[in-house]
């Protein structure tokens, strides 16, 4: 009834195969299964040239592992997990504006550090007057640990509002 080559079949086939790959990588990480889709359709693309089936094979392995091996940097930059700054931890080494002074024996202070306003105390234990530069060391509950820096080191995140 149906008059089909055997290279349509094989054409077909592959395409379906890449259809299932790019499909299944949806549902998983890493791009690997979207390579073998690519190396699929190259396949495809030998067939629908009239390659034979070891030359359909050859392409979509070659064409595959090339894939995998220019895709490592792009999944591996666009997956990886960086530093993951939380809470008071992201503040940790830059420099902040003691808006009120931090006293150890009233158990007072606070920094402004960029725009937002923290508690803070002085890991040494001193006291620290208004307007000092400090730079936050630690994080303590919903407090910094700051210590003063001199007053020559500044930066421009840390000047006082008049």
């Amino acid at each position: 009834m149906f008059d089909v080559s055997s290279s349509a079949l094989l054409l077909w086939g592959w395409i379906v195969l890449a259809l299932i790959f790019f499909a299944a990588e949806i549902f998983t990480a890493g791009f690997v299964l979207l390579c073998f889709g690519i190396g699929a359709l190259a396949a495809a693309g030998a067939a629908f040239f009239g390659l034979g089936l070891t030359w359909q094979l050859i392409t979509f392995i070659v064409v595959s592992i090339a894939a995998v091996l220019l895709s490592r940097p792009l999944a591996e930059r666009l997956t990886s997990k960086g530093p993951q700054h939380v809470a008071g931890d992201r503040v940790l080494g830059k420099h902040a504006v003691v808006l009120q002074a931090i006293d150890p024996m009233t158990n007072t202070g606070m920094v402004r550090v960029g725009t937002e306003e923290w508690r803070a105390q002085s890991v040494d234990g001193g006291t620290l007057p208004k307007d000092s530069v400090v730079e936050v060391m630690g994080v303590d509950g919903v407090r910094l640990q700051v210590r003063r820096i001199p007053d020559n080191i500044t930066d421009s995140t840390t000047q006082p509002i008049s």
